[in-house]
Parts: structure tokens; C-alpha cells; sequence
């Protein structure tokens, strides 16, 4: 099936939709789970993210919805070769937007406009495409090192038995300086997450409703990320800005060394 706006926003409604078990009320189970099992599973949730030793190629739809002005569409093709911390991202649709892009190598971010040939430094902090995901939610999680848990309890998250942490920063280079993080104990896959300032305020919810297989590996099928910070009030209710992220094609190949390039993102656009 050919992927179209009119195709994701169904897509989305049906992923919005699936996400009602997980903002069903939460309840503590009866198990325990040591702090050692719980370190475990943490760094397992990490790994789930992450596909060293081998390449990653998928297609993205990312939708994003800001109440009031409309969606917007933005189609890409992500390329990671996480043993390396190196990623491209090559714009494909919509047109106006077409052949820019992406890619990480050395520990830096550019940007590429095909407009003024030029390449402009970015962050992983930053937005993505002026949607409501950051660059470094594109990229392998590690929660296990950048983050102490400050708690842990066993919860059950809809029909997902999860680990629900709260976790500290460590290190200055990540995004968020609290965040509350929900873990499937049967197999280590994030399920939902909360971006937390220092004073506790809730700046972003993430939902992941739905993982597909691929090669014995656990891909997220959709994302769905609300921005607590950014909205609008209609009819006298909050609505919030929110981005629903679609990911298919997926296929771990190894790619030319070459597409982790600047030279391939120029390429790209001739």
C-alpha cells in the first residue's frame, strides 16, 4: 500500500485508538521485582532500541497535528548504523521539503537544505521537522546510563504487566531531567513514557502502542508523542499538540559506507 497523508491519518486514528489500554487506570501488581532484575530490565529496554552490528533502513510517516492550524505531513527514509552512532535522514515528501536532511557522524548533527546547498549544525535536543519529536527520539534510548532510578514499582499498564521507573539525569547531554518510564517485564519494550522538567512539570507524553517483528527484532510499529507544553484551547477544552510517528520497510542490510556521508545527502538532491 502506498503511503499517503490519507492513509497515515487513518492509521493514526486507529493507533490513538489502540492506545486506550494504555491510558487505562494503572494498577500496582502483587509480584516483586529486586532492584537487581529491575536494573536488568532497564538496560534490556535500552538494548531493544538499539541494533549495534548491524544496519537499520526503514520509511517514516510522521503526522503532526497542532489544533487549530491543521496536519501536516513529513515522509522519510532513516538510515542507522548504531555500532557507530552514525544516522541519515533523507527527506521524501512533501514536495517543498523534499531532499532535505539529515545525518549524524563524529557526534555532531547536520542539516541539509537542497535549497542554498548548505549544512547547518543541529542538536539532538532539537525538534525534528517542527514536529513534536526531538532528533534523539529517532535514534537508540539509553536510559541505563544517562539515568538513575529513583524508584520502581511492578504496575499493570492496560494488559501490558510493566516496571514503572522513575528516573534522575546523571549525565548534562540528554533532553529531559526526570522522566517516568514504563517497561513490559515480559520482554523488555517501552511502552510509555513522561518527559518531566525539574519542578515536576509533565512537558511530553509518549505512547507505543504496537511493536512489529522483523528479523527476530522488536520495531515499533507507531508512536504517538503529545506535547503538554504546546496547544490550544477549542470550544473550551485544551487540545494539545501532538505528533503520530508510522514506521514500515523495515530491514536491517547492510548499506554503502557512503550513505552516512554529507556527499550522499548532496547527492540526493541533484
Amino acid at each position: 500500500m502506498k503511503i499517503t497523508l490519507k492513509n497515515i491519518l487513518a492509521v493514526s486514528i486507529m493507533g490513538i485508538a489502540s492506545l486506550s489500554p494504555l491510558c487505562a487506570q494503572v494498577t500496582v501488581s502483587q509480584a516483586k521485582v529486586t532492584a537487581s532484575q529491575a536494573k536488568e530490565l532497564l538496560a534490556k529496554a535500552d538494548a531493544n532500541t538499539s541494533f549495534a552490528g548491524t544496519d537499520y533502513k526503514a520509511d517514516y510517516v510522521v503526522v503532526t497535528d497542532k489544533p487549530g492550524s491543521g496536519k501536516s505531513a513529513t515522509n522519510a527514509t532513516m538510515y542507522r548504523r548504531d555500532s557507530n552512532s552514525m544516522f541519515t535522514i533523507l527527506i521524501t515528501g512533501p514536495e517543498a521539503d523534499r531532499g532535505k536532511g539529515y545525518v549524524q557522524f563524529d557526534n555532531s548533527i547536520w542539516f541539509f537544505d537542497p535549497r542554498d546547498k548548505q549544512f547547518t549544525y543541529t542538536s539532538a535536543k532539537s525538534k525534528f521537522q517542527n514536529s513534536c519529536i526531538n532528533n534523539s527520539d529517532l535514534v537508540p534510548f539509553t536510559f541505563s546510563k544517562d539515568y538513575a532510578i529513583k524508584s520502581y514499582k511492578e504496575v499493570n499498564l492496560g494488559k501490558f504487566p510493566c516496571v514503572l521507573y522513575e528516573l534522575s539525569a546523571t549525565s548534562k547531554g540528554v533532553d529531559y531531567p526526570a522522566i517516568k518510564l514504563w517497561v513490559s517485564k515480559e520482554d523488555g519494550l517501552i511502552r510509555k513514557k513522561e518527559d518531566y522538567s525539574l519542578s515536576g512539570q509533565l512537558l511530553r507524553t509518549t505512547a507505543i502502542p504496537s511493536y512489529q517483528k522483523v528479523s527476530g527484532r522488536s520495531i515499533p510499529g507507531g508512536m504517538l508523542v503529545v506535547d503538554n507544553l504546546r496547544g490550544t484551547k477549542i470550544d473550551g477544552k485544551m487540545q494539545y499538540e501532538k505528533t503520530q510517528i508510522s514506521i514500515s520497510n523495515v530491514t536491517f542490510q547492510k548499506q554503502p559506507n557512503t550513505v552516512y556521508s554529507k556527499q550522499f545527502l548532496q547527492d540526493k538532491s541533484n
